[in-house]
């Protein structure tokens, strides 16, 4: 099982990176994952509307195009339905006999996901109603995985 994980933008900070490098080694033993970064483009300040959909749709056909066929696509998103961390585990689990071998999970950049994007996206994933960075979103994504698998194996999961 692998699962991918493409986001917009990178770990600036050391602090994400030590974290990112030690939750991709508790996953290591339960699944491979493959982080795949893809460059934002700047915002000037005060872009129009048409600007920034435009700025979304040049990320997004990165992404897009990394996508291969067949792979089941999360979206991270805001606004949707929030689900506990036993619900996600049953939504993972559901996930991966959907997706054969791939799963792949996406966050797009500050803008936000193109409409082509979401049309692409098999499901959506909210983490919280609470608006984070891109960066943090990266963090608890990789921890809410690895407590879903532990939760799925019937490890203790709490601590």
């Amino acid at each position: 099982m692998n699962i991918n994980i493409f986001v917009v933008g990178r770990l600036k900070e050391n602090y994400y990176r030590e974290a990112e490098k030690e939750y991709l080694k508790r996953l290591s033993g339960y699944v491979k994952v493959n982080v795949r970064e893809f460059q934002d483009l700047p915002t000037p300040d005060k872009a129009s509307p048409v600007l920034l959909d435009s700025i979304k749709d040049k990320e997004d056909k990165k992404v897009l195009d990394a996508i291969k066929p067949g792979e089941y696509v999360v979206l991270l998103d805001l606004g949707r339905e929030e689900t506990t961390s036993q619900e996600l585990a049953k939504r993972i689990e559901k996930w991966m006999v959907l997706s054969g071998s791939n799963l792949t999970f996406v966050i797009g950049g500050s803008l936000g996901l193109s409409n082509k994007l979401r049309e692409r996206g098999n499901d959506v994933l909210s983490l919280s109603k609470l608006t984070f960075t891109h960066q943090l979103t990266r963090i608890i994504l990789y921890e809410q995985l690895y407590r879903s698998f532990r939760i799925l194996n019937g490890e203790p999961y709490d601590k």
